[in-house]
């Protein structure tokens, strides 16, 4: 009976030490693969991002501005521009008063 739990404790031993060498094996996989593909830390938070869409730009430039219920019907694409530049600046005079550090850009998608 000793000698069967003497093989069986080797076993385990010898089992323990492959699955411990597996692991090592597979966390340099790992680092040199996010090496390759120039993965940065992965402890660092994620960055913070708000995205803002107006869904209904077009109806707000009618009713915010005159020369706009003319454009708007004609040239949709350049009003919707021009009210996401709008909404822009007046966030940016907004969060300027209220002396709040932000960077606003517009991202086409």
């Amino acid at each position: 009976m000793i000698t069967f739990l003497t093989v069986l404790s080797v076993l385990l031993v010898l089992f323990s030490g492959f699955v411990a060498w597996q692991v090592l094996e597979q966390r340099k996989v790992i680092a040199q693969m996010m090496e390759n593909n120039d993965i940065g830390d992965s402890r660092q938070d994620p960055e913070l991002v708000i995205t803002l869409r107006v869904l209904d730009p077009i109806a707000l430039a009618k009713r915010e501005s005159r020369s706009a219920r003319v454009l708007a019907d004609k040239l949709p694409v350049m009003v919707r521009k021009m009210v996401y530049q709008e909404v822009m600046k007046e966030l940016e005079q907004e969060l300027t008063e209220r002396e709040i550090d932000v960077e606003m850009q517009i991202e086409y998608r």
